[in-house]
């Protein structure tokens, strides 16, 4: 099965080697037919605490680091 990869805007970099990357989709509502935006939030294993907030990045899943960190920062993504 691929890895996911998924593309996001930093929010948090508090927690050491780990960034929190919050990621929009947009999808058009199956009745309704409106766009409808959807957020979550993921947190990523950044090992060199390089990525600070407002930085937008690309995420792969991985296998569990933590508790709760199941991605990994790939690179930092291009307009």
């Amino acid at each position: 099965m691929p890895r996911r990869i998924l593309q996001g805007t930093v929010t948090s970099d508090k927690n050491d080697q780990t960034i929190t990357v919050l990621v929009e989709r947009r999808f058009k509502h199956p009745l309704l037919q409106k766009t409808v935006r959807k957020s979550k939030k993921y947190r990523a294993h950044d090992p060199l605490n390089q990525f600070k907030a407002g930085d937008s990045v690309r995420i792969v899943e991985c296998a569990p680091i933590s508790k709760t960190k199941r991605w990994h920062v790939v690179t930092e993504a291009t307009a």
